[in-house]
């Protein structure tokens, strides 16, 4: 059985997220919902959405992904599990989305684990320097290094 991944984040996050996705992994269209969550929208309308989005895969397998813990998003993502075989995790990136599709046909607990590794290993300081990456131009008179 595979897993779906509901995105519920601010607009436009979760539709950017799940455009990324579809980019890289076409072929989990089916298993990927993007709810973008407006400023002006009602926690209640949000929630019925959500529920609608989610469907029947409430009772079968379903993580959902929302972005900042405390935010309507995240609120209305919570009442959403409440009861349900569906887990939450808030903070979701890019990192933790792809290998939350990667990894959607292992049991919904394994799946919380690798979407949890994925979006935290995918969080590192990246340290360039123009001698790593750059060799210097003959014809650059100024020895400027320049970014391409």
């Amino acid at each position: 059985m595979t897993n779906r991944i509901l995105i519920i984040a601010h607009a436009p996050l979760a539709s950017a997220l799940r455009d990324c996705a579809m980019h890289v992994y076409p072929e989990c269209a089916m298993d990927v919902i993007a709810l973008d969550v407006l400023p002006t929208a009602q926690p209640e309308d949000t929630l019925a959405q959500a529920l609608d989005a989610a469907g029947a895969a409430l009772g079968n397998g379903l993580l959902v992904l929302t972005d900042i813990f405390g935010a309507t998003p995240a609120n209305v993502a919570q009442k959403l599990v409440v009861g349900s075989n569906a887990k939450l995790i808030a903070g979701v990136n890019l990192s933790m989305l792809f290998r939350s599709v990667c990894y959607r046909h292992e049991p919904l607990d394994a799946l919380i684990a690798r979407a949890l590794t994925g979006g935290t290993q995918g969080v590192m300081q990246v340290a360039i320097t123009a001698s790593q990456n750059q060799h210097r131009r003959i014809h650059d008179q100024n020895h400027n290094d320049h970014q391409q």
